[in-house]
Order: C-alpha cells, then structure tokens, then sequence
C-alpha cells in the first residue's frame, strides 16, 4: 500500500490524544487525521469539536475511523492506555498499557503499514521497545516521544534561573523518562557559551540540583494540581512530527531502540537522535563525563529489569 506522508492518525483520544490532535490542527503539518479510540463516540466527537475550527486553521481532513483507515498513514501515534494517577510512577503502568499496545500493534500488522509509529503511551521506553519487537518494523519506523517534553521542562526552568530564552538554551534531559533520567551538565550551553561562565556573567548562581528535581518531578506535581499533563507532551509531539513530515534531520532525545550505542543492546531509552522523514535517521552518541555515564548505565539497568519482566508473546512480524 502507498503511504500517504501528509496522512496521520492518533489512537487514544483522551486527554493526551485530543490535546495533540489540536496542536497538529494548528500546526498544518497534515492534510488529513483520523482519530481511533475504544469508544468511538469520543473519537467521532473529538473529530466534530476539531473539526468546528477548520474556517481558522489549516485545510485538513478529520475524521473518526477504524485500524483499516489508518493503513496508509505516514506517522501513526499511539497515546492509548491507562494515566498516571498522583502517587503512580511511569513504570506502575506497565500491568496496565502492555495488554493494551500488544492489541494495538496485532490490529495494525495485520495492515501492510509502511509508515512510522510514534509511542507516546507511558511508560514511554519500555512500550516502545514493546511496539519494536512485537510489530517487527525497523527501529527506524518505531520511536518514542521520550524525553522531547522533559528536555524542553529542563530547557525552560534553565532559561528562567538564568533570565534568558529557553530557546537560547541547549541541553538535553536522557536516560528512561522517568525517575531515573538524567541532565548531561556537561555538554549543556547557552548558544554555545558554557553554562556555568554563561551563568557567571550574568551573576545568577546556577541551582543545577534544584532544577533537575524540579523536571524530573513536574510530572507528578501537574497531576497532583490538576489530575493529568497533556499540554506540554502535545507540543512535544507536534515537534517531532514536524521534524518527520518536513525531514529537518533535527536533533531530539526520542526514545529508540539501542543497537550497541553506549555498549547497550536491545533496550530503549530516549537518547539525542536525529529525526527526519525515515523517522530515526541516527542515533548520536554524545560525550558524557564519568558521573553522566554511570548514570545512564544505571538508568539502562532499570529498563533492561523491566523488559526482561515483561510478558510478551511472540513477535507478530520479521524484521
């Protein structure tokens, strides 16, 4: 079947679904978007409300649909499951999404899919690992939203300790997108200046460990306030999409499936890639100093615990 790049679906149309449907409406990345949930009276309601506001966007084509209407999709992205609770870690939802992404990808290999398959389901790298072996797609064609969203929280905390835009800010968050993840210090600057003489002439002390808890816990404290995060990881979604549909070759810490970067094997973890129409264009193996590596080794570990763990069946496609 012929893959149509500027066609797109989402499955899962709660919260974090409907939230990046919007951000693609704004965008007009696509010329058509098909919505798929388990009730499909949500589905078909999103599509109407998205739809309502088509006079002030960008020409597109929204519609509530079925596994057989998103086959020729170019990026399918796939938000369904269960929502982190207050007091839940990512990794408490493995029981619950498992079941569910294993259904998912069975629904859509037994399409002749060509397209790409973004993972934004929590937790992030462990799904997406799951969507890899199961599906039998390249690694190319199944990435996660990884730590896109905990990168840009990383970015804009930095730009607002140190009074200058976060878009002036670059550093990356890598590792699990979770409790273990880590900010590679060692290479972050402020459009090429170093961050600790960057923060030294503007005389604004850099509260490195205050800033990483306040990222790798915001999570928690949206949902604490308000129940669910959605807007943020949308943007992050609309980033990577956009990288994909007009193949920048941009630089974003997605979750991938590692084939010996870093000495690790068969296990995903959001690492700095590039990303352009193929989806994972390349893998980058940035320098690290000692502590960042042991970091990342360790964050490794955790993940390569849980999938180990994991109840798969047998991979449904070859590779």
């Amino acid at each position: 079947m012929i893959t149509d790049p500027r066609k797109a679906a989402i499955i899962g149309c709660g919260f974090v679904g409907a939230s990046i449907a919007f951000r693609f409406l704004q965008q007009g990345l696509f010329t058509k978007l098909v919505l798929l949930d388990m009730n499909r009276e949500k589905a078909e309601g999103e599509a109407i409300d998205l739809s309502d506001g088509l006079p002030y966007g960008r020409a597109m084509e929204i519609t509530a649909g079925g596994y057989d209407d998103i086959a020729d999709c170019g990026l399918v992205v796939i938000t369904a499951g269960a929502n982190q609770k207050p007091g839940e870690t990512r990794l408490d939802l493995i029981g619950k999404n498992i079941f569910i992404m294993e259904s998912i990808i069975r629904e859509i290999t037994a399409r002749d899919f060509g397209g790409i398959l973004l993972v934004v389901s929590n937790p992030v790298d462990v799904l997406t690992h799951t969507a890899w072996r199961l599906s039998g797609y390249p690694r190319e064609r199944v990435i996660g939203s990884g730590t896109v969203l905990d990168t840009g929280r990383l970015k804009q905390l930095l730009g607002e300790e140190l009074g200058v835009d976060s878009r002036n800010v670059h550093a990356f968050i890598i590792g699990e997108h979770g409790d273990s993840e880590l900010a590679v210090w060692s290479e972050a600057n402020i459009s090429g200046l170093d961050l600790e003489d960057f923060s030294r002439l503007r005389e604004r002390p850099l509260r490195k460990e205050n800033v990483y808890r306040q990222v790798r816990d915001s999570a928690y404290e949206i949902i604490r306030r308000k129940g669910a995060t959605y807007y943020g990881i949308a943007m992050a979604v609309g980033r990577i999409a956009e990288c994909i549909v007009k193949d920048e070759r941009s630089v974003l810490p997605i979750s991938v499936v590692l084939d010996g970067q870093y000495g690790l094997h068969d296990i995903a973890l959001s690492i700095p890639s590039i990303v352009g129409r193929s989806g994972l264009e390349e893998i980058l193996e940035i320098s690290l100093d000692h502590v960042e590596t042991q970091a990342l080794y360790t964050s490794a570990r955790q993940m390569e615990n849980v999938i180990r763990s994991l109840p798969l069946r047998e991979p449904v496609g070859a590779r």
